[in-house]
């Protein structure tokens, strides 16, 4: 049998052809060369194919951050400031002790700057803390009686017959604690610089805290009425008056105390 061309139909032979192939199930059309449905044309395989490696930068590692020394950063604050008022906002700035955050006021100084004694205590206590002053409790009370019996007193405006107070720490510790190690040495360049500024013939150092910053030493029991030599100038440990007023029969050792410090301001 001859088959007719395709280009030979004309537009009813050819319709009449495809209306037989549809009512023979025909679905789809057939090409001249057979068609392998697995295999992806060559541009979809292109896409697909797998990319190539790429080399993943990896980041490096942070810089590792200096450690912060408090003791330098209060040296160079300290050192840098000219006079007690410059001195005493440079103590108030300090950020890096952590007994800041939890007290009141910075306790920087009392009596009369140019006073020939310098009374150093401790840390300041409840009292002290709300009115931004050192020595103003009950152990304040009773060291302005016994500088009262020596001819001393730190509302005196003569120098020769006033004290000048601070204390080793400007913070008071949470619930009236012992000054740690750590907090004495952190603060020490402040107070080394407080006693250079203030330039007192002698400094009295009341009680462990004092003796620990100026001397390096703890022991008060032991070094009280003892003289040694503390920022360049004469400096006599004494038991600090919160002592006496739980120890009532050490005053007896404290009056001792404040006459060798009149003596030695008599020039005896």
């Amino acid at each position: 049998m001859q088959t007719q061309a395709a280009s030979d139909l004309d537009y009813h032979a050819a319709l009449a052809a495809l209306e037989w192939q549809l009512e023979a199930g025909v679905d789809e059309a057939i090409t001249d060369a057979p068609l392998n449905r697995y295999e992806l044309p060559e541009a979809q395989a292109k896409v697909r194919a797998p990319a190539p490696e790429v080399a993943q930068t990896v980041p490096a590692p942070p810089e590792p951050v200096a450690e912060v020394d408090p003791v330098v950063i209060a040296q160079r604050a300290a050192g840098a400031a000219p006079d007690l008022p410059a001195l005493a906002e440079a103590v108030a700035a300090f950020d890096l002790c952590e007994l800041k955050k939890g007290a009141r006021s910075t306790v920087f100084a009392d009596g009369n700057p140019a006073a020939r004694v310098m009374i150093i205590g401790e840390a300041p206590g409840r009292d002290e803390d709300i009115e931004g002053r050192p020595f103003v409790g009950r152990a304040g009370q009773l060291l302005d009686r016994m500088l009262a019996a020596i001819g001393l007193s730190r509302g005196a405006p003569d120098a020769a017959a006033a004290v000048y107070i601070t204390n080793t720490l400007p913070w008071r510790p949470p619930g009236n604690r012992t000054p740690e190690a750590a907090e004495i040495a952190m603060m020490r360049p402040f107070l080394a610089r407080h006693v250079e500024l203030a330039d007192p013939d002698l400094v009295v150092l009341m009680g462990n805290a004092a003796c620990q910053a100026a001397l390096g030493r703890t022991g008060i029991l032991k070094l009280r009425g003892n003289w040694a030599e503390a920022f360049g100038r004469p400096a006599l440990p004494m038991t600090h008056p919160a002592y006496l007023l739980r120890t009532p029969q050490a005053k007896r050792e404290a009056w001792a105390d404040l006459l060798a410090i009149r003596a030695r301001l008599n020039g005896v």
